[in-house]
């Protein structure tokens, strides 16, 4: 195929996602109302509990063997691989341009950790869609894709919430140690000031200090003979204080443990680790899927619901994307520095590791197994770190401005490496 009827595969799941987005971003706003933040949660969560585990069920049951199962070992060590090679390039930006400290995580979190699941839902259907897909027919193609996303997806969600949980996690603390030592810093200074203003009214002129109004004076004001002789020296590191770190530490690690435990529990999740077990299984998969199998309905059922994924996700995208419209104090050259990592950088990046992993035997023939772990390389950062600052309390207003205009970017960048992605595999 020629280079612009690739492009013009390409931008098609663009050009939807923008025209669909902006409906949202208009239901959002204050011309209509409809899609405000109260009803984007409740929208979120019935896509999130219903809506997604109801697509990957129903795609991963459909498609997936137990030998092709085997053949994807490569997808995890793949998003590793973005989120390595993210972070690292995210921390050499930070050490550059230097952001407020409390940032710093949510700049290597952003240029680390992708969209791997909800935005690959939108685009790996829509270019298979195409009449000039380079995947082979369409409907082979769109369940495949699917199949691929639903893996992702599942790969995706354990990744963000073990490697950026822990980043947004350190960044609220450090946030909120600033917020306490300034505050302290004021009530200190407001302390001082009241004792000065104390030792002014009992010492005036030169004069000395009456022992009646000695014992009235706060003991930082007292003379000085008397504050020595009643001071009494405090280790400065205490046994309690290191069973308390000890304490701490424990409960971190049990923090961890829960969020990977919560996210394997995700409805999602649990709905991809069903779909496997039905999909690998024969005799599982001959009750669901077939023209003759005795379950057929509940499977079409459950498609009927994975149908209305997509639109849903789309609108709720491009609503909470008008919060990043609000004034932040994140510097214009950090967002463009993390819209060159991701769209730039990464993309060269996974160009390099999928044609290596090919080279090697890693990877198989399928073109769009190949175009699946590319693209890994070139989504926007996750929607899920949004949650994370919400859930911290730091960042919230410059998470949203850097999902404005790496989501804008998104449009552009995603189109053209698309097409370079097909060139190369067709």
């Amino acid at each position: 195929m020629g280079f612009w009827s690739l492009f013009l595969v390409a931008s098609t799941p663009c050009v939807q996602v923008i025209l669909i987005g902006s409906l949202g971003a208009y239901l959002a706003s204050g011309y209509s109302n409809i899609l405000h933040a109260v009803a984007r949660r409740d929208m979120n969560k019935v896509v999130f509990t219903i809506f997604t585990p109801s697509l990957m069920f129903a795609s991963l049951s459909k498609t997936v063997t137990l030998q092709e199962i085997i053949s994807w070992w490569f997808m995890p060590v793949n998003i590793g691989l973005t989120f390595l090679i993210g972070g690292i390039l995210g921390w050499i930006a930070v050490k550059i341009l230097k952001p407020p400290r409390y940032l710093e995580g949510l700049v290597i979190a952003t240029s680390s950790a992708g969209n791997l699941g909800n935005l690959l839902l939108i685009i790996i259907p829509a270019i298979c869609a195409e009449e000039g897909n380079p995947f082979g027919d369409k409907n082979i193609c769109g369940s495949t894709g699917l199949s691929y996303v639903s893996f992702s997806m599942a790969l995706g969600g354990f990744y963000i919430w073990t490697f950026a949980y822990s980043l947004m996690r350190n960044a609220g603390k450090i946030y909120h140690g600033n917020q306490s030592e300034s505050s302290g810093c004021i009530d200190t200074n407001r302390k001082n000031s009241s004792i000065d203003e104390d030792a002014n009214l009992v010492k005036e002129d030169g004069q000395g200090v009456s022992k009646e109004q000695e014992n009235m004076l706060p003991v930082s004001v007292k003379p000085v003979h008397e504050t020595e002789d009643h001071q009494i020296e405090i280790p400065l590191i205490s046994r309690g204080n290191l069973q308390g770190k000890r304490v701490n530490f424990w409960d971190k690690i049990k923090e961890t443990l829960h969020k990977i435990v919560e996210e394997l529990l995700a409805p999602p999740t649990i709905a991809a680790i069903i779909g496997f077990v039905v999909g690998a299984v024969p005799w599982l998969k001959s009750l669901f899927i077939g023209a003759s199998a005795p379950l057929k309905v509940i499977q079409d059922s459950i498609q009927l619901l994975g149908d209305g994924t997509v639109p849903c996700i789309t609108l709720i995208l491009g609503g909470n994307l008008t919060q990043g419209l609000r004034k932040s104090r994140i510097r214009p050259v950090v967002i463009l520095a993390i819209i060159c990592v991701r769209f730039v950088i990464l993309p060269l990046c996974g160009i390099a590791v999928v044609k290596a992993a090919y080279e090697l035997g890693f990877v198989t023939h399928d073109p769009l197994y190949r175009y699946v772990l590319m693209i890994q390389f070139t989504v926007p950062p996750a929607m899920n770190i949004g949650t994370m600052a919400q859930l911290f309390d730091v960042g919230q207003e410059e998470c949203s401005v850097i999902f404005l205009w790496t989501y804008v970017a998104a449009a552009v960048a995603l189109t053209f490496w698309s097409t370079i992605y097909m060139w190369i595999l067709s």
